[in-house]
């Protein structure tokens, strides 16, 4: 949240949602109870599925589900002719809620997918993935005037996008498939499915101009986000482990020139979604690491000092088997 003491989050753990798709959630970053008297808040519908929440600067929050058009959980396809691939629901539209989930409204809706959803920080735009263009492309809407801007063209999925922190810059992941893959994404897209295989990690403006490829690895590269100095980027990657299977992920960073490429987590595991408080002191990601390097098919929230130069880091469980 803006004043760094909430987290939001989604999850299908059984023990807090027995419905079984991913529904929204949001819990205090100190793990105390909230109001309520538990330590984690349902503040989606706990129909359809839902992904992708953010707070807003008003403490309202967003999120995308499918609730609308079918209460009933979506079918989740993970693999097609032996690819590996994500759903696409055209049924999911971006939602408005008060933080505790009162009051939702339909705030960005349409023909196809709307989804990916996250705010400025100066709390004037949201910058979204939509197929209302017929390719997943990113778009901005104007929270005052409600005005949308397209901000990308190009064959691929642009997804995932964030804000720098002065809300001058965009970063967010893409695919640029060319001749066969081409076709096969554009198959697979119409399928309501997308292969992340190839994806790199881009920069702009947030009106879509200057637009710069920062990373040039192989396998996917995604769930980037700004430094608070706005010059370097935290992305995932499997890049170092396509020899081995490429199951690896880690957090990796880079300046937005593309140089100095640095390892930031080695867990042996899996580690993504790397977010920096809006104080830049601290950093939360999803990790399958336990204690003492153990491993689990589970994926849990940890938070973590940021320290530029740091000795030894110690990471704290937020949530356990979520």
């Amino acid at each position: 949240s803006f004043d760094n003491r909430q987290l939001i989050f989604q999850s299908d753990w059984d023990k807090i949602n027995s419905q079984g798709c991913d529904q929204i959630f949001k819990m205090n970053v100190d793990g105390s109870e909230l109001p309520n008297g538990e330590k984690y808040q349902l503040v989606s519908t706990g129909k359809g599925r839902t992904t992708c929440s953010y707070f807003l600067k008003d403490d309202r929050i967003i999120f995308a589900s499918t609730h609308a058009k079918n209460e009933k959980c979506p079918e989740t396809v993970s693999f097609k002719d032996s690819r590996y691939v994500w759903s696409i629901y055209d049924s999911y539209d971006i939602y408005i809620a008060n933080s505790d989930g009162s009051n939702l409204k339909p705030l960005i809706k349409g023909k196809g997918y709307d989804a990916e959803a996250t705010v400025s920080p100066d709390g004037k735009y949201i910058v979204f993935t939509s197929t209302r263009s017929g390719d997943l492309e990113l778009w901005r809407y104007e929270i005052k005037t409600k005005k949308y801007k397209q901000l990308t063209k190009t064959l691929g999925y642009d997804g995932g996008a964030f804000f720098s922190h002065d809300s001058k810059k965009i970063v967010w992941r893409a695919s640029r498939p060319k001749g066969e893959e081409a076709i096969q994404y554009k198959k697979l897209l119409a399928e309501g499915l997308v292969e992340p295989k190839e994806l790199n990690i881009f920069i702009s403006d947030i009106d879509g101009k200057n637009v710069k490829q920062v990373t040039n690895l192989q396998g996917a590269n995604w769930a980037p986000f700004f430094h608070p100095s706005g010059e370097k980027i935290l992305f995932c990657s499997n890049h170092h482990s396509l020899k081995n299977g490429g199951r690896l992920f880690d957090i990796f960073m880079i300046n937005t020139d593309g140089s100095n490429l640095e390892q930031i987590t080695n867990s042996d595991t899996f580690d993504a979604f790397p977010m920096f408080s809006y104080d830049g002191k601290k950093l939360v990601f999803a990790s399958n690491r336990l204690p003492n390097r153990a491993q689990t098919r589970d994926t849990n929230i940890f938070i973590a000092d940021w320290i530029e130069e740091p000795e030894a880091v110690d990471f704290n469980f937020l949530t356990i088997d979520n």
